[in-house]
């Protein structure tokens, strides 16, 4: 299992029992989540994996009988599906390739073999190929519409019977049809040559996004502005070619290392916005601009980002995304720097979020953003967010046994400081991006714990900014407030 998949991912290995071994991607100290190594999917290496695991080593049948990949990371990393096949037909039954945010990728020829099924590729030998995705995120389907694909190997073809009794158990008798038609009418509009076009439209607007924001920069020359996180070279018009958005081995822009060649590319239409204050090495500047400060501005103006990390947020090309909305994005953070170099009081740039939370009705933007990014500065967040998820983590009980002591209240409610060395009983899970630290079964390191004091601090300094930490039960509020998390019973 990917490490950084999904929480719902999660969920469905506690349903099962299955026990979860999980492969590690690579990170920048953005705070932006890479891919896995290819070296990661070698068969040599997973059933290493396997023998570490003190659960999954008793199995008599030690092959896996599932590889779940996060195929688009949140900030839109893809994989070249091919080269996973190749190294792990066979080795696999199945390969899952979650594509919640690629559904698109089919219909348009610039992802080629970077996406799990495409009409004249070649199929498996033996392992079968599924594809879930959300059609609703990037495809024209009502919300929480979305759609499984499946792909006979050669060798084996889908039980539809077993799969639709698997199915029924995890759906409702009372269908909501609506949503289900919505699939139907997003398929319909993307049968060629419209659906093409409609995905050339969205990279096309992507491309002159990150081309206009450039050009906002030269003309600002030494004073400050957004970088779009990317590719160094961009083509002077249309969208280039696929090998513009290849990731290289070594490129300092993604900062993920060395690299397989050919193995990983940037979809366009996914565009992340680095704001000052960090760099990609960790390295925090003498003043920034944290992105939760930005993107509460943004929200106030009327714009709605799809993530915010410490000093990045991201933003997605999909159909129907026009010039002018983007350019309204645009013109919000030349308003938003106008009023950070001013050092506007935030009861006139942001009247409602003052409202809510009146100690700030006299602090002016920049001296806010200061505060924010000292405490940044003195707890070293970026290497420490980065060192925590790349930490290994210790299962001490099988996911479904610690769920299960939790659905019997065989738990203890543990404060912050003493969490170091006991095991969780629900999924630790920090809001954006929605990836678990923790999952059940697993053991507090003290990296995580650092973590958790800091946003204990954190929340305590700045409310209205509080860190989202799904797993924590607050305790007392404002400059009070105490967390502490659900752990199996000693």
């Amino acid at each position: 299992v990917d490490r950084n998949c999904h929480k719902s991912i999660l969920h469905s290995i506690i349903m099962t029992g299955a026990i979860p071994v999980f492969l590690t991607p690579t990170r920048n100290h953005y705070g932006i989540i890479g891919p896995i190594p290819l070296s990661e999917f070698s068969p040599d290496v997973i059933r290493a994996k396997i023998e570490a695991n003190p659960f999954a080593r008793k199995v008599l049948n030690k092959k896996p009988r599932i590889l779940t990949i996060t195929q688009s990371t949140y900030d839109g990393i893809l994989y070249n599906v091919e080269a996973i096949k190749d190294v792990l037909d066979g080795e696999i039954d199945t390969l899952h390739f979650d594509e919640a945010w690629l559904p698109h990728a089919s219909f348009h020829d610039l992802y080629g073999d970077y996406h799990a099924i495409g009409e004249g590729r070649p199929r498996c030998k033996d392992s079968m190929i599924f594809a879930t995705q959300s059609t609703h995120k990037l495809l024209a389907g009502l919300s929480q519409a979305s759609q499984i694909l499946v792909q006979d190997s050669q060798t084996r073809s889908l039980d539809r019977d077993v799969f639709n009794e698997a199915y029924l158990m995890h759906t409702s008798t009372s269908p909501q049809y609506a949503i289900i038609a919505s699939c139907d009418v997003a398929a319909a509009m993307m049968e060629p040559p419209g659906g093409t076009a409609l995905v050339e439209e969205s990279l096309a607007e992507a491309a002159e996004f990150r081309r206009a924001m450039r050009k906002v920069d030269a003309e600002f020359g030494t004073d400050w502005w957004f970088k779009v996180w990317g590719p160094e070279h961009l083509a002077e018009e249309g969208l280039g070619t696929r090998e513009d958005w290849t990731l290289r081995a070594g490129e300092r822009w993604h900062g993920f290392g060395d690299l397989a060649e050919g193995f990983n590319m940037l979809d366009p239409i996914k565009a992340t916005v680095i704001t000052p204050g960090l760099d990609v090495d960790g390295d925090f500047a003498d003043w920034g601009i944290p992105a939760g400060m930005l993107t509460r501005y943004l929200a106030e103006h009327g714009i709605i980002v799809e993530k915010t990390g410490l000093y990045s947020f991201f933003i997605m090309f999909t159909i129907g995304i026009t010039k002018g909305r983007w350019n309204t994005l645009v013109t919000e953070l030349q308003q938003f720097k106008d009023d950070y170099d001013n050092n506007e009081p935030l009861w006139k740039v942001m009247p409602e979020f003052v409202a809510a939370h009146s100690r700030y009705e006299r602090v002016g933007l920049r001296d806010l953003c200061v505060r924010i990014h000292e405490m940044y500065k003195k707890h070293d967040i970026a290497r420490l967010t980065t060192e925590m998820y790349l930490s290994p983590m210790e299962p001490a009980m099988k996911p479904a046994e610690a769920w299960a002591r939790m659905a019997h209240r065989e738990i203890d409610r543990v404060p912050i400081d003493d969490l170091e060395g006991r095991i969780t009983a629900v999924l630790l899970t920090p809001y954006p991006p929605g990836i678990p630290l923790l999952i059940p079964g697993e053991r507090f390191n003290r990296t995580i714990v650092n973590f958790l004091r800091f946003a204990r601090e954190f929340n305590r300094a700045f409310p209205g900014f509080e860190t989202d930490i799904h797993g924590l039960v607050g305790d007392g509020e404002g400059e009070t407030i105490n967390y502490l998390v659900d752990c199996v019973r000693d």
